[in-house]
């Protein structure tokens, strides 16, 4: 199957269309449910909307683990499984691979925690992460032996990859260094584009998942990086809220995660 002018290579099969739309509606999902006050339990939000009903809650650390190993296991994998395949489909697990290996690096050594996990939440979140990473390296498996797309774009994707990665780091480490060994109070970020956003980290990660999908071409993918787009969004609209309400000095003109835009 041929889609979008010959841009998205996706072959004739009702599991990848259905895994695409299931995905894309999920993350849309969590994303307006971000936005209308019922949020993912971890980092600032790791103890609202809390029913009285007992909780699991873990160290951040050892919950971003969660969210993020099962992914890196798929990715490395995968490598093993399909040992012999395409150069499209070795840059799309590498760049997977890479990328949520990178999470797991900054959370042993970048970033500085003051909040906690919820089980539950730790557990949806690396569930999501996992499938994503496994069926977008099963699917491009699938479309291997397929035509090339007329356009090319995984040159652009790994440029626009590189660029998301690189950004998402780095304000990782400007927020890591607001707060010192120990220190368990919310600042105002300041540097890089925080001058200019609530969430330019959200941002970089919403390039990095948009080169993975410009990497693959494929439906999946497009799905996944539509799905993260408006579920990071939502998570931006509800963090900007949240600095509203706790800061009487927060600059009204900082945008939520696209400068000068929203």
């Amino acid at each position: 199957m041929l889609l979008m002018d010959n841009s998205i290579i996706t072959p004739p099969s009702f599991l990848i269309t259905a895994m695409s739309v299931l995905s894309l509606v999920s993350l849309v999902f969590l994303g307006c449910s971000e936005i209308m006050g019922k949020h993912l339990k971890y980092s600032k939000f790791w103890n609202v909307n809390n029913s009285g009903k007992s909780q699991v809650k873990l160290s951040s650390r050892t919950g971003m683990l969660i969210f993020y190993t099962p992914a890196v296991l798929a990715g490395l994998a995968s490598f093993w499984i399909f040992p012999h395949q395409g150069f499209r489909f070795l840059l799309l697990t590498s760049a997977l691979t890479f990328h949520f290996f990178k999470r797991d690096f900054e959370v042993l050594f970048i970033h500085k925690y003051s909040g906690g996990v919820i089980l539950d939440s730790a557990i949806l979140i690396g569930a999501l992460y996992f499938a994503a990473t496994a069926m977008m390296i099963y699917f491009q498996h699938l479309s291997e032996g397929l035509p090339e797309p007329r356009i090319d774009l995984k040159y652009v994707g790994m440029v626009v990859f590189l660029l998301g990665i690189s950004g998402n780091f780095y304000h990782h480490y400007l927020l890591s260094k607001m707060r010192e060994d120990g220190e368990k109070q919310y600042k105002i970020p300041k540097g890089g584009l925080f001058d200019r956003i609530v969430c330019p980290h959200y941002l970089f990660e919403i390039l990095t998942f948009w080169g993975i999908f410009l990497i693959s071409q494929n439906l999946y993918a497009l799905c996944c990086a539509l799905g993260v787009s408006f579920y990071l969004m939502g998570r931006s609209y509800a963090t900007r809220k949240w600095y509203l309400s706790k800061f009487e000095n927060f600059p009204q003109d900082v945008k939520v995660v696209f400068p000068y835009v929203f």
